[in-house]
């Protein structure tokens, strides 16, 4: 699985530990980007996009990348995919093999032809030339598919086409693939970036402060960021409701930020570039983790916290039977921060002095938490912590046993 899976599901041992970590949820970070964001036009998807929304947004995210820097023509994880595809004996499976690497070439040419991350040059190129890119990069999104969710990738257009006719399959059929809306949705997102702040980040950067799709030491989970530009740990969103950041959202920009263990791309900012209404955000990392209620402030204690979790468990997947939800939960009562003496009982932060009676809480935000956290067993006082409700066990029933309903009327 990865990061985004382990996120998005309530009940992994990730997605617990950072809701407890992280007690203020997104609201307040929300409430934040909301007063800073300036966007007055949100661009919309043609009705041609329809379900493929999510491959125009990982090209869009992919051109965006290349505009910083060309350091990867070709995406990692893209790669990967063309590389499974050789693994299947079909016809259709060599095919798709056989166009991924032309793909690659062309796509690697291209790039560097254009100087996409030329400073001197603007964002964006001639609209022909961002059109043909255009169709080379979500070309090269329905292969990151088949790296993600090979499930997923036999629905996409690629696949189903190359299944259709293998021998017909090339790669100028593949480029004809791609809708006129899905085209024209990219570019469109291009261009907003290239009148938006974004630029003027580009413009004030160096190339080869730049990694396109960080990736981070450990292999006990996947994740892979969209970019980093001197410290900035930088995530492109092309969602069509720009204005919400989403939970999910937040704790992923944490995440990233915590599984960077050896301080490699040296992370001091984190920031939101909304491509469709072309918002660009950024919070100093101890404002992230203040806006979130972070139980650790401290970088390295939070980082050790996060990779003993991923050692102990498989983090990032819901836990099967009783014994590994107990393992889990032994786990995670290990890992909680205890707040020390003096210290607010949610954030674990210092309270503040007070010339009356003690605080308990350092702030009014902390104490309408306190309930809250309780009830969902996050502090003492409230159900057992960590452990959300049991699903219902299935009642096994013999053979030969009759169902009657209780609720039938008896018969006459």
């Amino acid at each position: 699985m990865s990061l985004t899976s382990g996120i998005h599901c309530p009940r992994t041992p990730l997605r617990r530990f950072l809701d407890r970590e992280l007690s203020a949820g997104a609201h307040l970070l929300r409430k934040n980007f909301r007063a800073r964001d300036q966007g007055s036009h949100v661009l919309l998807p043609g009705p041609g996009v329809g379900t493929e929304a999510g491959n125009v947004g990982t090209a869009i995210d992919y051109r965006l990348r290349l505009a910083f820097t060309a350091a990867e023509p070709v995406d990692h994880v893209a790669s990967a995919g063309i590389l499974l595809t050789g693994t299947h004996a079909s016809d259709a499976s060599r095919r798709i093999h056989a166009v991924g690497q032309e793909l690659a070439a062309r796509l690697h040419e291209t790039v560097l032809r254009l100087q996409l991350d030329n400073r001197e040059l603007p964002i964006d190129r001639a609209h022909d030339e961002e059109e043909d890119l255009t169709r080379l990069l979500i070309a090269a999104a329905w292969y990151q598919v088949n790296y993600r969710t090979s499930i997923g990738f036999a629905y996409t257009p690629l696949a189903i086409t190359a299944r259709e006719d293998p021998a017909a399959f090339t790669l100028e059929r593949l480029l004809q693939l791609p809708h006129g809306d899905m085209v024209a949705d990219v570019v469109t997102q291009l261009y907003k970036a290239a009148d938006s702040p974004l630029d003027a980040l580009r413009a004030r950067t160096r190339t080869e402060d730049c990694t396109p799709g960080p990736t981070f030491p450990t292999d006990r989970i996947t994740a892979d960021a969209d970019l980093t530009v001197d410290g900035l740990l930088l995530d492109f969103k092309s969602t069509r409701y720009p204005r919400t950041i989403r939970q999910a959202e937040a704790w992923q920009l944490a995440g990233y930020l915590l599984l960077d263990t050896d301080d490699r791309y040296r992370i001091d900012t984190l920031g939101l570039y909304l491509t469709r209404s072309g918002t660009l955000a950024t919070w100093p990392v101890e404002e992230y983790l203040e806006l979130l209620g972070a139980c650790r402030r401290e970088l390295p204690a939070f980082r050790a916290a996060l990779t003993e979790l991923l050692e102990g468990c498989t983090a990032d997947d819901e836990p099967y039977g009783q014994d590994e939800e107990h393992q889990v939960r032994r786990l995670l009562e290990r890992l909680a921060p205890v707040a020390a003496p003096g210290h607010c009982p949610i954030c674990t932060q210092r309270v503040p002095e007070s010339g009356r009676q003690p605080r308990e809480f350092c702030s009014p935000w902390c104490r309408s938490r306190a309930q809250v956290l309780r009830n969902k067993g996050l502090l003492p006082g409230g159900p057992h912590p960590l452990i959300p409700q049991p699903r219902r066990q299935r009642l096994e029933l013999p053979e030969d046993c009759e169902i009657v309903s209780l609720t039938a009327r008896p018969p006459r």
